[in-house]
């Protein structure tokens, strides 16, 4: 294993249990605020405020599958020093 591929525990991907139970919320979230959209586009009669609320329950299902399958993207930060100067932890003396 690299030292670019060591994974901190602090970064480590929630369980996919997890993931797929947080996308299913994202999306059923956004697919509420769609179903608001389109009601109230109903209720709100003629006008220039129908229209945008009807171009947002059209488009809103697009948004929404990008956000439900935005992937988990944790970082905290922290890189290892990469260099000349960096030092590793070795297996031991190979001439012993």
């Amino acid at each position: 294993m690299a030292k670019a591929d060591a994974v901190r525990i602090t970064t480590a991907r929630s369980s996919a249990a997890d993931d797929m139970r947080s996308r299913q919320v994202r999306y059923a979230v956004s697919m509420s605020i769609r179903f608001v959209c389109f009601f109230a586009a109903v209720l709100v009669g003629p006008g220039v405020f129908r229209w945008i609320l009807v171009a947002a329950a059209v488009f809103l299902p697009f948004f929404a599958v990008v956000i439900a399958n935005a992937g988990d993207q944790r970082d905290d930060g922290f890189r290892l020093p990469d260099g000349p100067g960096a030092k590793e932890l070795t297996a031991g003396d190979p001439e012993r």
